[in-house]
């Protein structure tokens, strides 16, 4: 109950990021280039320092279990995802990678940090790399129609993955940064979650209000993103990590987010829907501070 409480507020808190996006993006104080800037900012350098500062932790037989446990977990809540948006959305591809893939990096990992502690973040960083490697190749692949779309060059060099194997390697060898260099990366990954929505808030300001909440397919995918998706991932982890529920949690608070954004990223650069994509991004965004601390609340209490 308490982790729902404390998710209900941090998400109103980004919500507030969110809208500081939308009023720079309204009042022309930002452009969508500005934006794009901000992803990369966010995609080179922000996610990279908290996935590599969350594997900054000793080396036992309990946190190696744990972040296998944490490689199994990320591949079963994905493959829910993909077989819940591949069974309703087999003819669209849009809807089909909307609801297959969320925003577990830019909006999982604050609420995961403010609700379960910033030592949590490592559950989730498994999920985001295996996340950010289909989306680079099945993802490209559906909106494209095209195989050649997958490079396993890119995904190699993907900066997420990157930082994933850079952080197991240090785990590994258990090799000591200098303070200076963790403190650095502290102060940016704080930045995650305040860039992320700011960037969601310049979506947003691109589109018409009534437009979003009309657009009947959108709801639909916002639906089976966040609420079929999410109670089937609820029942799976419950049952799996019935003994370790911060782990299954964390899994959870990252099945449970919105669309991700790089539908419309990579909508716009594959020639897709672009604009209806946005859509996707910014119903199921709005949508989630309703529906996330809901299916927490359920998963403490009643499971």
């Amino acid at each position: 109950m308490e982790n729902a409480v404390i998710i209900l507020r941090q998400t109103g808190i980004m919500f507030l990021y969110m809208a500081v996006g939308f009023v720079l993006f309204r009042r022309n104080l930002i452009t969508k280039e500005g934006s794009k800037s901000l992803a990369h900012l966010l995609l080179y350098v922000i996610l990279p320092c908290v996935i590599i500062r969350s594997f900054l932790i000793e080396r036992n037989t309990e946190n190696v279990q744990m972040i296998l446990w944490s490689f199994a977990g990320a591949i079963l809540v994905l493959a829910i995802a993909m077989a819940v948006a591949f069974s309703f959305f087999r003819k669209r591809p849009v809807d089909q990678f909307g609801a297959s893939f969320s925003n577990a990096g830019f909006m999982g990992i604050p609420l995961i940090t403010a609700s379960l502690g910033e030592h949590a973040v490592v559950y989730a960083a498994a999920m985001i790399a295996l996340l950010n490697i289909l989306q680079w190749t099945y993802g490209q692949w559906l909106l494209s129609g095209d195989r050649k779309e997958i490079q396993i060059k890119k995904v190699l060099l993907n900066p997420l993955v990157v930082a994933l194997l850079l952080g197991l390697l240090l785990f590994a060898t258990q090799v000591q940064l200098p303070g200076i260099i963790t403190g650095c990366m502290g102060s940016i990954s704080q930045l995650n979650g305040p860039v992320a929505m700011i960037i969601l808030g310049v979506y947003l300001g691109e589109l018409k209000i009534r437009d979003i909440f009309c657009d009947k397919r959108a709801w639909l995918c916002s639906f089976v993103r966040l609420v079929v998706t999410g109670i089937l991932t609820m029942a799976a982890v419950g049952f799996l990590f019935s003994s370790r529920r911060e782990l299954g949690e964390a899994l959870l608070i990252c099945a449970i987010a919105p669309v991700g954004s790089n539908v419309a990223v990579y909508a716009q650069k594959l020639n897709s829907d672009y604009k209806y994509a946005v859509k996707t991004v910014c119903l199921s965004t709005l949508l989630s501070v309703l529906t996330m601390p809901v299916i927490i609340y359920f998963f403490e209490t009643k499971l």
